[in-house]
């Protein structure tokens, strides 16, 4: 996997949309693999071992919201970072940071905070470029990834500054900016 910068999971079940996020993140170098909702998703984790994963909220069959804690509560996906990215109202930061969402970015978007997030998420959690599956952070092991997760997330544009150690306030904080 020569020059690829790492694996993304991006669910969503509008194509368009999909095909967006995959086309910004192809250009900068990551393997992209879609699925259409949550419970695709589910199954092509267990294939395809991304890095991280972006997820839509409203989709049917099973939501974004209800996809994170299914992801979060499965030991083998438990520490892989989950961004969503959605409308980010007030309902979808304050769900997301209890079931443990890393990162919330704000439809529409500008690509070049999206590729941050997701770079800055695969660089924290040791993922990626450079770091090779089976060094600590095997995909599905059982690591320390939970105690730097609980770090706030306000350096990564377009993420929810509170991270998971805090309830989200709204769309400002969605968009990576401090509610009032």
């Amino acid at each position: 996997m020569s020059g690829v910068s790492g694996r993304v999971l991006v669910v969503d079940d509008n194509k368009v949309i999909r095909q967006l996020i995959r086309v910004n993140l192809e250009l900068e170098g990551f393997e992209v693999v879609t699925a259409a909702d949550g419970v695709e998703c589910l199954d092509v984790v267990q294939q395809v071992q991304p890095d991280v994963v972006t997820l839509d909220v409203v989709m049917p069959r099973l939501d974004g919201l209800r996809t994170a804690a299914r992801l979060r509560s499965d030991a083998r996906t438990r520490n892989l970072p989950i961004v969503i990215v959605s409308a980010c109202t007030q309902y979808e930061v304050e769900s997301g940071l209890e079931v443990g969402v890393d990162a919330f970015l704000a439809k529409p978007f500008e690509p070049n905070e999206l590729v941050g997030v997701v770079r800055q998420l695969m660089e924290r959690e040791g993922r990626g470029p450079g770091h090779e599956r089976g060094h600590g952070h095997e995909y599905g092991a059982a690591t320390g990834a939970d105690e730097v997760r609980d770090e706030p997330l306000g350096d990564i544009p377009g993420s929810s500054p509170t991270g998971r150690t805090g309830g989200g306030t709204g769309e400002a904080e969605c968009a990576g900016h401090p509610a009032p």
